[in-house]
């Protein structure tokens, strides 16, 4: 004898199916949904650490262009198309502190640089003791010169009523030709001296000489 279906059991099992079914699919899109996050966090990752990386190359390479462009400091260097002064610009003068000084003993010079030129633009000079330099002789021999050792540049730009004044002291020592402390150089002997104010690169600008005696 034939068993039958009983039409309700049929339709449960059915339901059970569709049920199984709808479980699987939001199993499913559950799993695409977390592969496809992983994914894109995958890629968005990688682009920030392209970008980071390409940031921190760029930043070295400006570092180092910018390092390489900004040159080192060296004291007040010429930078203006005003021309250097020369004798028809200035005058030069030095004066010593007194008429004479004892074997060892420093003199102070008063130095003065002024501007008697007829240019509206004025001229350009450096006023260091490189610039403008103090020379001690004793007849044609150099004793001592403000520029042995070297100090930064100092240009100033001297227009109609200018003057710069100021003071350089000789230690009393000959010089020679390298840079070294006062202490360390033999002091002059007694004889009359000369002292005059000149510019570098300027042979006839220079100041009247004076005499000191050294006692």
């Amino acid at each position: 004898m034939a068993q039958k279906t009983s039409p309700r059991t049929g339709k449960n099992r059915t339901e059970k199916q569709q049920a199984v079914y709808r479980r699987r699919r939001i199993v499913v899109g559950v799993a695409l949904v977390v592969v496809l996050s992983f994914i894109v966090f995958c890629l968005y990752s990688l682009s920030q650490g392209i970008v980071a990386v390409n940031r921190e190359i760029h930043h070295a390479d400006v570092y180092a262009i910018s390092r390489k462009e900004v040159p080192t400091p060296t004291g007040q260097q010429k930078k203006s198309s005003v021309p250097d002064c020369d004798a028809s610009d200035i005058a030069l003068s030095v004066t010593p502190a007194a008429s004479s000084l004892g074997v060892g003993d420093s003199m102070d010079f008063a130095v003065s640089v002024k501007y008697n030129g007829t240019s509206k633009a004025g001229c350009l000079i450096d006023v260091s003791q490189s610039g403008t330099v103090l020379t001690i002789k004793s007849g044609k021999d150099v004793i001592w010169k403000s520029d042995v050792c070297p100090v930064n540049s100092d240009y100033r730009l001297l227009v109609k009523g200018d003057e710069v004044k100021q003071t350089i002291t000789w230690p009393g020592v000959r010089s020679g030709s390298a840079c070294a402390d006062a202490a360390d150089l033999p002091k002059v002997d007694r004889g009359v001296y000369s002292a005059q104010l000149s510019v570098k690169g300027h042979a006839k600008t220079k100041s009247e000489p004076v005499g000191i005696t050294v006692e």
